[in-house]
């Protein structure tokens, strides 16, 4: 803990010299950090993505830089330093887990979410859907939704519920894929994923991991395809769909091994 707590005060106190004597640094402000920030969160992701603990830190150390900077920022305009902000999240730590700080017990990993979407919602006075960021991808977003009104009851009694609903969902969309309206088309559409993304919670999966692995997979299999291709002298443009799907089942089987 010792090491910890002195290397935090190094980069506090680098913080400190930056902001002095940076040029760069001494332009930024919230509102210059926030791209910059939210790219950052996206290279940690997919250095968790990738399973590599050394990336993870690297990551986890440019995000804390970030952390580090608004505090810094905050603290010139004395509205709040990192002081502030280890005591706000601890004691928010404190009250949403009473648990382990207090007297409730609770006997599942799903009581813990439930209590915690009660907590916030009694601590702040505001409705349930009103802590979701309007600036979350979609995807994300969908399934904060539904997790958050899960946790006051708005839900499916049974798992395989959400079964029908899915299947009434892709029964509407195909009928308005056939009457060519492209807006009611669309709209279906969208209501046919944020039921796929239901499903996937109602099973425990997380849809935006499910989603990113499919991704890989598919980048990976479609640069085997290529591979082949271009060792073939060949290009991907002159060849027909069934030559690429027998390079594609080889891609499959490869990724197997």
């Amino acid at each position: 803990m010792d090491k910890s707590l002195t290397e935090f005060k190094k980069l506090l106190e680098i913080m400190d010299e930056l902001r002095e004597k940076c040029p760069w640094d001494r332009k930024q402000t919230f509102e210059t950090l926030r791209n910059l920030t939210i790219e950052e969160t996206y290279e940690l992701a997919d250095a968790i993505s990738g399973n590599n603990p050394r990336e993870i830190k690297t990551e986890l150390g440019d995000l804390l830089l970030h952390i580090v900077f608004y505090a810094k920022i905050g603290s010139e305009t004395g509205e709040f330093d990192i002081g502030d902000i280890a005591k706000s999240i601890n004691n928010k730590l404190i009250s949403r887990h009473p648990h382990v700080f207090g007297n409730t017990e609770v006997s599942s990993e799903e009581e813990v979410k439930d209590n915690w979407e009660h907590l916030k919602i009694k601590e702040s006075d505001r409705k349930v859907l009103s802590g979701v960021p309007s600036a979350l991808p979609a995807l994300i977003k969908a399934n904060r939704i539904q997790d958050k009104v899960k946790g006051v009851g708005f839900d499916w009694e049974k798992q395989h519920q959400i079964w029908d609903k899915v299947m009434e969902e892709i029964g509407e969309l195909r009928s308005e894929i056939d009457k060519s309206d492209r807006e009611k088309t669309e709209a279906e559409f969208g209501d046919l994923l944020f039921s796929i993304v239901n499903a996937a919670r109602l099973y425990g999966i997380d849809p935006e991991n499910a989603l990113e692995k499919t991704n890989q997979k598919f980048i990976k299999r479609f640069g085997y395809l290529e591979e082949k291709t271009i060792q073939a002298g060949r290009s991907l443009r002159e060849m027909t769909l069934d030559e690429m799907n027998v390079i594609w089942e080889e891609a499959k089987q490869f990724d197997k091994k």
